[in-house]
């Protein structure tokens, strides 16, 4: 099963290594970025599943990132956990306000710290959108009935493809690389090479005609499903 991913955005070397160690230790797959925008661009290109997010950041501060994720459709569901020397209520009061998940201040138990991540990351599983019916645009998946409809038209989907379909449209306006896919459709045990997974992505994307836009290929990583066309 594919790791979660935590991203630690934290400028302090030792305070980082440490963090690192620790979730990687308790099972996670962790990056670390040194500033805000190295954060923001970590997030636009990987798959994160928790943000640890210092506030004393050099040039854009931990609250500025904070704002900019939550106000970002794409990223304002990755919970955030607050690590800052500052203790004050004032600045847990706008932590939690801006959208934050939890607060940790420093001086701090790197095991507490885990466990903190790991019950905020079981409290939002499933991350990914429970409805029965997804509809963007003209496109509408029934999901209890294996359905995809384009334009009121049904398309006719192999399992894998219907599958291969749902995760994207989950997880859309996130990067999927190959690997997680390969990971998540067909489980770790298939038989099958990530040249499969394009080739299902073209097939699907034939299948759904002009709604096949919606899947984008991003080159050197794998697929992301947009909103818009």
């Amino acid at each position: 099963m594919t790791k979660e991913k935590v991203l630690i955005v934290e400028d302090d070397k030792n305070i980082a290594k440490l963090v690192k160690y620790n979730l990687d230790k308790a099972g996670f797959e962790t990056s670390v970025a040194k500033n805000g925008e190295e954060a923001l661009s970590l997030i636009d290109k990987e798959e994160i599943h928790l943000v640890i997010l210092d506030i004393m950041l050099p040039g854009m501060d931990g609250f500025e990132v904070c704002k900019e994720m939550k106000k970002d459709d794409r990223f304002k569901a990755i919970p955030i956990i607050m690590l800052t020397a500052k203790g004050e209520e004032t600045d847990r009061v706008v932590g939690f306000e801006l959208g934050a998940d939890d607060y940790v201040v420093k001086p701090f138990s790197p095991r507490e710290l885990a466990l903190r991540v790991k019950a905020i990351l079981k409290r939002k599983r499933p991350s990914e959108e429970t409805q029965d019916i997804i509809s963007i645009d003209k496109l509408k998946i029934d999901i209890p009935r294996h359905k995809v409809t384009v334009n009121k038209k049904e398309i006719k989907l192999t399992l894998m493809e219907f599958n291969l379909l749902l995760t994207l449209v989950q997880r859309r306006g996130r990067v999927q690389t190959r690997e997680k896919l390969l990971d998540d459709v067909w489980n770790i045990d298939s038989e099958v090479t990530t040249r499969t997974i394009d080739t299902h992505v073209k097939q699907v994307r034939h299948k759904l005609g002009k709604a096949g836009k919606l899947i984008e290929t991003v080159r050197g990583l794998g697929y992301r499903f947009t909103d818009k066309e």
